[in-house]
């Protein structure tokens, strides 16, 4: 029997003419005319697949026998810092872009949808609409925002409270995801730290502090995913409950830690390329919290586009060691993606 793959965790752009003119106009995000890089302000990056775009994806996913795929929203158009007007027309065009995409394609793709926690009531008012109007079911959110104050802020903060109550009314699944890691760390980013420690980093606080507020336990009608198996996280866990038990007076009201290890309504994908970081976080969680996660296209996920990759390696692998059986590689390949996006 052959075993039906679901890709949690995707990426698509809009073809260069789909995208406003007005974002490329100020400088927000664009892509060039002839589909080979992403820009935004004075920042170029490589497309280094076709499969950014639509067509070339639903052919990439053919190839790779990807029955369906998770596609979150684009990390440049989180909108953080920008003004309140702006944030409003940025996110309107991602979100039905996105869920263009799904209403013509339902059966290969379920999309997701972005909000900006610094405008709360513009928020709230998004999910109203794309749930309404869009039927989509998966928010995306930033680990951090800026808020106008000019602070940055967990998306796990307590003045985000209004969006975590109406995600848990219409239980949502919701993935948490880094970005605009150079903006909250003042270095340069020499050999790419920024995504390699620092973004890493982010997704590590943040679900820190989704735990210690005890987010699961007030919206129990959430299912949260953190990106890239919030790897960092996983290692960290036992220096953070030293923390909170050597220095209680710094913890008012936390929960601890330990509570949530194999949360049914916690899940991490599988994007933390190599087994044994998978195995810590099974150990952790359990296999059922994890769902595959392949980050396609970018070169930091599961592409052929780098030597020696290809979609699910990593739970190749992961079988080949012993780490998890071939029921367990099924089912976060499949059942458990489901369940994080459908409850």
């Amino acid at each position: 029997m052959l075993m039906k793959k679901i890709n949690g965790h995707g990426h698509l752009l809009p073809y260069p003419k789909d995208i406003p003119q007005f974002m490329q106009d100020q400088k927000h995000f664009w892509v060039s005319e002839d589909g080979k890089f992403m820009c935004q302000g004075d920042w170029t990056r490589p497309i280094t697949d076709e499969s950014f775009f639509l067509n070339e994806k639903l052919a990439w996913m053919d190839k790779h026998e990807i029955a369906h795929e998770v596609v979150l929203t684009l990390s440049q158009l989180y909108c953080n810092g920008l003004n309140e007007q702006t944030c409003y027309d940025i996110i309107r065009f991602q979100n039905d872009f996105n869920a263009k995409v799904q209403a013509e394609h339902s059966d290969r793709f379920t999309t997701g949808f972005v909000v900006q926690p610094a405008y709360i009531d513009q928020s709230l008012k998004e999910i109203e609409r794309c749930v309404a109007q869009h039927q989509l079911k998966l928010l995306c959110l930033s680990t951090h925002f800026l808020n106008q104050d000019g602070e940055w802020v967990s998306v796990a903060d307590d003045s985000v409270a209004p969006i975590f109550e109406l995600a848990d009314q219409y239980q949502l699944a919701i993935e948490i995801h880094p970005y605009d890691a150079d903006k909250l760390v003042n270095m340069k980013n020499t050999f790419w730290r920024h995504h390699l420690v620092w973004m890493m980093a982010q997704t590590a606080d943040t679900y820190m502090m989704y735990v210690f507020n005890g987010l699961a336990q007030k919206y129990p009608n959430i299912r949260t995913c953190f990106a890239h198996g919030a790897m960092l996280a996983q290692a960290n866990h036992a220096r953070v409950i030293q923390g909170l038990e050597g220095r209680p007076d710094l913890f008012p009201g936390a929960h601890h830690p330990n509570e949530v290890l194999g949360h049914k309504n916690i899940y991490f994908d599988t994007l933390v390329h190599d087994p044994y970081t998978l195995q810590l976080m099974i150990n952790r969680h359990g296999s059922n919290q994890i769902l595959c996660g392949i980050d396609d296209p970018y070169p930091l996920g599961e592409m052929e586009t780098v030597p020696g990759w290809y979609p699910g390696k990593l739970l190749d692998e992961a079988v080949d060691k012993e780490i998890i059986s071939q029921k367990q590689r099924s089912d976060i390949w499949c059942d458990n993606v489901l369940r994080w996006i459908g409850g």
